[in-house]
């Protein structure tokens, strides 16, 4: 976040959906400062279940901002072969 949340702007907050298999969606919701930065898988991440570990889907996004303007930074990592 490069920018104030409350000051600089209202809402955006970062979103992070967790799509699980034969269950509800779960979504966490994370309020950023300025300076502050987040890790967070694309695509899927693993989870222990009951049957042992099984890959859950992840979607992210930003919540509607209602006033002023959010700058982040977004630098993406991958492993290409």
């Amino acid at each position: 976040a490069l920018n104030r949340a409350g000051t600089d702007f209202a809402g955006g907050q970062f979103v992070l959906v967790e799509q699980r298999p034969r269950a509800q969606s779960r979504a966490h919701v994370i309020e950023l400062e300025r300076g502050a930065f987040a890790i967070f898988p694309t695509r899927t991440r693993p989870v222990e279940g009951s049957r042992g570990h099984y890959r859950t889907t992840m979607r992210h996004g930003v919540a509607t901002v209602h006033a002023g303007e959010r700058i982040t930074l977004g630098i993406i990592f991958h492993d290409a072969s």
